[in-house]
């Protein structure tokens, strides 16, 4: 409830910007967000590597993957 509070006032501060002000906050918030996506796709490369390094896993084919998804 109160995440919804805090983003009612959010909401509500950027309806008072101008429009720049409000075409501004949109990148920035876009950049942000773009940003954090790249730093979970690195993490998730960086685990990957790790358990492929520690013979967790190993090379498949696309087909093989599909087989194993489907099962």
């Amino acid at each position: 409830m109160a995440q919804k509070a805090a983003f009612d006032d959010a909401l509500e501060v950027a309806e008072k910007l101008d429009e720049d002000s409000q075409a501004e906050l949109v990148a920035v918030l876009s950049r942000r967000l773009a940003e954090r996506g790249r730093e979970r796709v690195a993490a998730t490369v960086a685990q990957a590597r790790r358990e492929f390094a520690a013979g967790q896993c190993h090379p498949m084919t696309a087909a093989d993957l599909v087989r194993e998804a489907q099962s």
